[in-house]
């Protein structure tokens, strides 16, 4: 195990070292509207530097993937899209961000509508301790959208394809479903406050084979209506669900930096970069 450990090392270091083509031919332009325009962004927490210059779109009605090994930056990126990282001690933001055109990090920029707008999934369900009813309701009361809030719940819940299994049962806790069926209270309750992105953390991590499969169901059927930025360690997932999908991996400093992005297919069968070739068939990762 040392052994091999060492060698996975030396690989990664190699890997590192290797020659890159220019990232004019390794950053693909996409089609169609950019939702969020990613233009030399870096992300530090204190004098740590996580994101090292990434450039990058994200296209309006389309699953966007970022893969990568752990520590890369991966969830760095995916939080600073929706000011997350403010919350965190000591971080800063250099570069620009923009969605539909307003940059996000301007200092007028109102941060709760920033994350109305784009909302969040995370890795582990996290159901408030309320009733399913309540989880849903609670973001459309706080945000004060108006309507019939019974109506506004099912339509959430009917998007993430929940509504036929707990529509007898709204006023039980949301804690008391399966771990899939928290997942997609989750994605309701993001989807209730009528955001235009959905990003999600690595959504299915916590999930068995059946419930993932759910899960990326969802997906493209959201896209239909919604952009869905998604960070996962399973490639076969980001083949299978992603429109576009992001490489980013550590350099030896530590900082993550994107490697190449273009649309899935063409990243997974036609790499422009070695070190993207290399990840996707196991040498490394």
């Amino acid at each position: 195990m040392v052994v091999d450990n060492i060698a996975r090392t030396q690989t990664e270091r190699d890997l590192t070292s290797i020659p890159t083509i220019p990232q004019s031919e390794r950053i693909a332009p996409i089609s169609g509207a950019a939702v969020v325009d990613v233009q030399d962004f870096s992300a530090y927490y204190g004098a740590f530097r996580a994101l090292d210059g990434v450039s990058m779109q994200i296209a309006e009605k389309k699953i966007t993937a970022l893969i990568g090994p752990s520590g890369c930056g991966k969830s760095t990126l995916l939080r600073c899209i929706n000011r997350m990282n403010d919350l965190v001690d000591g971080f800063r933001a250099e570069g620009r961000l923009t969605y539909h055109g307003q940059d996000l990090y301007d200092k007028g920029v109102d941060v709760v509508e920033v994350r109305r707008r784009i909302g969040m999934v995370f890795q582990k369900p996290n159901p408030f301790p309320k009733s399913i009813y309540e989880n849903i309701a609670f973001g459309p009361k706080v945000n004060g959208i108006k309507g019939n809030m019974a109506e506004i719940v099912e339509h959430a819940l009917r998007q993430a394809a929940l509504w036929d299994e707990v529509k007898d049962k709204l006023q039980q806790s949301g804690l008391a479903l399966s771990g899939g069926q928290q997942q997609r209270l989750c994605i309701a309750r993001a989807l209730a406050v009528q955001p235009d992105v959905i990003l999600m953390d690595e959504p299915c991590s916590a999930l068995d084979p059946i419930a993932t499969l759910k899960i990326e169901d969802l997906m493209r059927e959201l896209a239909k209506e919604y952009t869905i930025v998604i960070v996962t360690h399973n490639m076969q997932q980001a083949a299978r669900v992603a429109d576009y999908t992001a490489f980013l991996m550590m350099r030896q400093d530590r900082a993550g930096e994107l490697v190449e992005f273009r649309d899935t297919d063409a990243l997974f069968t036609r790499p422009r970069d070695k070190r993207t070739e290399d990840y996707i068939t196991g040498r490394f990762g």
